[in-house]
């Protein structure tokens, strides 16, 4: 299966002064899955096969509302080709 870009934007139902540690709280959910990933002030970019990258989407709900979340809305983009999509081949000319 090709690598896929998927991008996710989490809006965790809150207080807003809880919004950013359940985000947190989903970046570090993340981190720990062991996919490429870059985070934005909007949302969280990941690399790696489709099937992975939409399940943690799913755990990602899943959190928010482990963590007090009446309901969330999520964002999903898909960079998909069958060749395979990288991060690094979009944004590498940025960082020199």
């Amino acid at each position: 299966m090709p690598v896929v870009n998927l991008s996710l934007q989490v809006l965790p139902v809150v207080s807003e002064e809880k919004v950013y540690s359940i985000v947190d709280k989903v970046i570090e959910y993340i981190k720990s899955t062991g996919v490429k990933y870059v985070v934005g002030p909007m949302e969280t970019t990941m690399e790696g096969e489709l099937d992975t990258l939409l399940e943690i989407v799913k755990k990602a709900q899943e959190i928010c509302i482990k963590e007090g979340a009446s309901r969330v809305i999520s964002v999903v983009k898909i960079d998909y080709k069958p060749e395979g999509v990288t991060i690094d081949e979009k944004i590498k000319k940025y960082y020199v």
